[in-house]
């Protein structure tokens, strides 16, 4: 996520601004990002979340969760906060899409609610570790979906060996429908989720069979 935590010793009266519920953001919501674009220090720009969940970019290899804006983000903008009206931070402006080197109307920020997770985590143990299955997935095939009677899920196209999800008995042509009981929409949030998990961790999944067309609850570590 390209982000740091930063103390700051010796201070006792600075101010902080308090994170936003960033599931909460809709896009049409107002936007301000604040920063130092082309070191102009304190510069403000405002505009609109025009986009959720946006992992496509071309730009970073955070995946499926940036919010979208096109308040003016230019270099030195990166780190500093993506606000909304009351002031509270919604998220950490991290990327623009350009091809001048400047804005075009599409900047790009980390959302608080992974933010403040991350900076949590780098706080308590000084770095990130993330739980992982050991899959290839793909999006859930329209087709196949409709021969499963199912709406959404994330399709499992090969399994490594070796891997968590074949000690499970995960296999490839499995659909994961839910983990720990919850849906699971598309590949981003499957990754997102797992991404959460400490290593170690066990959890239930929930999959369905391509080949019987039937659900199963599997336990993976």
């Amino acid at each position: 996520t390209d982000l740091a935590v930063i103390k700051v010793e010796g201070q006792n009266n600075l101010v902080s601004a308090d994170w936003a519920d960033s599931d909460q953001v809709e896009v049409g919501d107002w936007a301000i990002a604040i920063g130092s674009p082309f070191a102009l220090d304190q510069s403000v720009t405002v505009g609109i979340v025009s986009a959720k969940g946006r992992n496509s970019t071309g730009v970073t290899e955070i995946g499926g969760d940036l919010i979208q804006t096109d308040a003016a983000i230019n270099p030195g903008n990166s780190g500093g906060p993506l606000c909304d009206l009351d002031g509270q931070v919604m998220g950490v402006n991290t990327a623009i899409y350009t091809r001048s080197g400047g804005y075009m109307g599409i900047g790009f920020a980390i959302p608080s609610n992974l933010a403040k997770d991350i900076a949590q985590k780098l706080i308590s143990s000084g770095k990130i570790t993330r739980g992982w299955l050991g899959v290839y997935i793909q999006p859930l095939d329209l087709e196949l979906a409709k021969e499963l009677g199912i709406k959404e899920g994330v399709g499992i196209h090969e399994v490594l060996e070796s891997s968590p999800a074949q000690k499970a008995g995960i296999s490839a042509g499995d659909v994961v429908l839910e983990v720990d009981g919850k849906p699971v929409k598309d590949v981003n949030e499957l990754q997102r989720k797992i991404g959460n998990y400490k290593p170690g961790e066990t959890i239930k999944l929930k999959v369905m069979s391509y080949n019987d067309k039937k659900s199963r609850s599997v336990s993976v570590k």
